[in-house]
């Protein structure tokens, strides 16, 4: 295996003008939360902030719902190395957090360990089983990096 793949390479794109988007630290911080989840400390990750128009145009190309939706993610590889891309919608994000009454950024963590946790494989919109497990999942981590529990926190 070639040495680059030894290590997680996250890429951080800001196609938006928005307020408070996360800093590229924050994201690699969050994102080597997600992926140490299964001890895979490797793979090539882009995580990248878009606006309402290019959210929705993705969301629509490629799942086939017209709208902007919080996140997308797109696999590309989970063995032997984790590889795809997050994008996060900016203002989706911000008025979720608005509505739901939670810090903007426990909630771009949220989503950024949710999306990462897809690209690992976990779905869940397959079965209940399998989304308790990924509420899971997720609930640990954020409680590592020192976030709540993004579920008990939901109005």
């Amino acid at each position: 295996m070639p040495a680059a793949s030894k290590r997680l390479h996250v890429g951080v794109q800001y196609a938006c003008l928005a307020n408070e988007l996360p800093q590229k630290p924050q994201v690699r911080t969050w994102a080597r939360a997600a992926i140490d989840v299964d001890g895979k400390r490797r793979g090539q990750i882009t995580v990248r902030f878009v606006d309402a128009d290019e959210a929705r145009r993705l969301n629509r190309d490629y799942r086939h719902r017209d709208y902007a939706t919080n996140v997308l993610s797109f696999p590309y590889a989970r063995e032997p190395v984790v590889c795809g891309d997050l994008v996060l919608c900016a203002p989706v994000v911000a008025r979720e957090a608005a509505e739901q009454g939670k810090p903007l950024e426990a909630h771009y963590a949220h989503l950024i360990v949710h999306g990462l946790l897809h690209l690992q494989g976990y779905d869940h919109e397959t079965s209940a089983r399998q989304a308790a497990e990924m509420e899971s999942r997720e609930r640990r981590v954020l409680h590592a990096l020192g976030y709540p529990d993004p579920y008990a926190m939901e109005v």
